[in-house]
């Protein structure tokens, strides 16, 4: 039966099935990630703003990559926190629905950051010289800004149509925050157009970036192989090492999970909610480590604010 006389439909989200009671202590390791994800990006941020040095196509690539991951926590926290920490699981639909949106958007706009990126190491291993007059503030700004209306203008349809269709008396979501194909199945309506648009943004998103991507590193590898010198080639796929782990980071849950969402009929729910938070709550977490860690010019500085920091705790204990 349709919801008719009911305005405004609520959902009830889906905190890790059968560990329901441990929901408390696993709000513990889950704030920790939330608080890394901030800690970590913003100080790629300031690293990037405060170092001169840095103010190169490729981090300005990175600090987009940063924003972007500290946009995609902050869509899921929320209702992450009301689970685990205060144990509420319903949520009204405009608020379902407003959350939909910027997961799925800051989601492609990750995409678009990595697609960019893999342009970028292109374009410095394959023509070096003209690196910096091909990749121009201006059109750095202008890559930017078209992220942000791709993303945003692709989603926008999404939740107004979702907020058109009737819902059934069974509104249990089967992840922990709002997603589109999750709100969808809920529908008591024809949701072909739905689901059709749903694809649509899918395919001219996800599906031609992961697609254009692998292009970028077929170009890289084949120019790579033409360098003479075997310490060169390595060198210059060193570059792209963290690169290819973002990549791998973001795409292969998102992989997983469309999977199971599509022909996983045995898989259980648990891995469903956990591949979720795989895909959602892990590259915000581990892109500014696996960027720290395999950035020379990133670690250096984040290692002489830590030896300023102690030099000044050691003056003021002197003292």
């Amino acid at each position: 039966m349709s919801d008719s006389n009911h305005t405004s439909p609520s959902f009830f989200l889906t905190g890790l099935p059968g560990l329901e009671a441990a929901h408390i202590w696993l709000s513990i390791p889950l704030c920790a990630m939330y608080i890394a994800s901030l800690a970590g990006n913003s100080l790629i941020l300031w690293v990037v703003k405060s170092e001169p040095s840095l103010h190169q196509p490729m981090y300005y690539f990175l600090s987009m990559l940063a924003v972007t991951d500290l946009g995609l926590s902050a869509s899921t926290l929320p209702t992450m926190f009301t689970i685990y920490m205060l144990g509420l699981r319903e949520v009204a639909l405009d608020m379902c629905l407003l959350q939909l949106f910027f997961i799925h958007t800051f989601s492609i706009m990750e995409s678009s950051v990595l697609l960019t990126m893999a342009f970028d190491r292109f374009v410095a291993i394959s023509n070096p010289l003209r690196y910096s007059t091909i990749l121009t503030n201006p059109r750095i700004a202008s890559l930017g800004l078209a992220i942000i209306v791709r993303s945003v203008g692709l989603h926008i349809p999404a939740p107004i149509m979702l907020k058109k269709l009737p819902y059934c008396q069974k509104r249990l979501l089967s992840h922990s925050y709002c997603l589109h194909p999750d709100v969808m199945k809920l529908a008591c309506a024809d949701t072909r157009i739905n689901s059709a648009y749903g694809l649509f943004v899918v395919l001219s998103t996800l599906g031609i970036d992961s697609v254009l991507i692998v292009f970028s590193y077929g170009l890289i590898l084949h120019t790579v192989l033409s360098i003479a010198s075997k310490a060169e080639r390595l060198k210059a796929l060193n570059t792209c090492v963290s690169h290819i782990c973002s990549v791998l980071l973001f795409y292969t849950p998102m992989i997983g999970l469309s999977m199971i969402h599509r022909f996983g009929k045995w898989a259980s729910p648990c891995s469903r909610v956990l591949l979720s938070y795989l895909h959602f709550l892990t590259p915000p977490v581990l892109n500014p480590v696996v960027y720290t860690i395999k950035t020379k010019q990133i670690r250096l500085r984040i290692l002489r604010i830590f030896r300023s920091g102690r030099g000044g705790i050691e003056d003021t204990h002197g003292h």
